[in-house]
């Protein structure tokens, strides 16, 4: 397996800076005007790449959830509708493939099944994202996986053997492996961040971090401990209505964690000890000798 890997142009891994991805997911709540904005806050703050989410909902809620009723700003709608809902279509992300194109950040998305997979391959992506909670569906990541372009595996609620199936699955030349704990919001003491180094042992290929807790400590630390890219969801609002919201950083939070981790970067260094230029008039005057 390569210790880096290029999404975009870009390359992800060790000595590369920390790739940052913006998950809008479904945040948007099915409105183009507020992914837009989404987008946009993705931009000042200086991520790398915003990613959405694609399913087709008959084929990812299972039937027997699909007429219960949940209120919704719609109003009150059976499940499978709600779903349907706030799924965008062709135009809405041909939209999405136009502005991120003239604001100048990547876009990609995780695909929950394979007419997902077809749906988003028109739209030429940089890399698939595999969700945890499709890290078991073989028949997915072999699709995911002819597709021959980067992937990022997410192993939230998996087993260590059932993250060495799922990669067994996959082409090891173009893989990305996330650390993730599938809880949303995740307490601190279940992130569990010393996987990021045992997943970077067992596997040596880039190694991230998605992280769905409050706060911004432990992504941050999550770069310290070796984590070549890092996603976090994002929202205008934590109040604002949906499933991940809660879970999601605001605006000014995600401008501090990008400007955090840039300098985080800056002050890892290299592990060599030297006298920097800056400390020689300190040297001079303080020391005998």
């Amino acid at each position: 397996m390569p210790d880096v890997v290029k999404i975009g142009g870009r390359s992800i891994g060790s000595g590369h800076p920390t790739y940052i991805i913006a998950e809008i997911g479904i945040n948007h709540n099915g409105d183009l005007a507020i992914a837009k904005k989404l987008i946009d806050v993705a931009v000042l703050a200086g991520c790398n790449a915003v990613k959405f989410q694609k399913r087709t909902p008959e084929l990812c809620v299972p039937p027997g959830q699909w007429d219960i009723l949940r209120e919704t700003p719609w109003g009150c709608l059976p499940y499978i509708e709600y779903k349907k809902r706030i799924e965008f279509g062709l135009e809405d992300y041909k939209e999405v493939d136009r502005y991120c194109n003239e604001k100048g950040i990547t876009w990609f998305a995780s695909c929950w099944d394979e007419p997902s997979v077809d749906f988003i391959e028109q739209f030429n992506p940089v890399c698939y994202k595999i969700a945890s909670a499709s890290l078991t569906d073989d028949d997915l990541l072999q699709h995911i996986n002819e597709m021959r372009r980067p992937m990022i595996l997410s192993t939230g609620m998996s087993t260590m053997d059932e993250i060495r199936h799922a990669v067994s699955l996959l082409d090891t030349e173009r893989l990305l492996i996330s650390h993730c704990t599938s809880t949303y919001p995740c307490k601190p003491e279940e992130l569990n961040l010393r996987m990021i180094q045992t997943l970077k042992q067992e596997f040596n290929c880039p190694i991230g971090y998605s992280g769905h807790e409050v706060g911004l400590q432990t992504t941050l630390a999550s770069t310290v401990l070796g984590a070549c890219f890092v996603e976090r969801h994002i929202t205008l609002d934590r109040a604002m209505w949906g499933s991940d919201h809660a879970a999601s950083v605001e605006p000014g939070g995600l401008m501090r964690m990008v400007r955090d981790i840039r300098v985080i970067e800056a002050a890892m260094g290299d592990g060599v000890k030297r006298v920097y230029e800056s400390e020689v008039p300190g040297m001079k005057k303080l020391r005998k000798r």
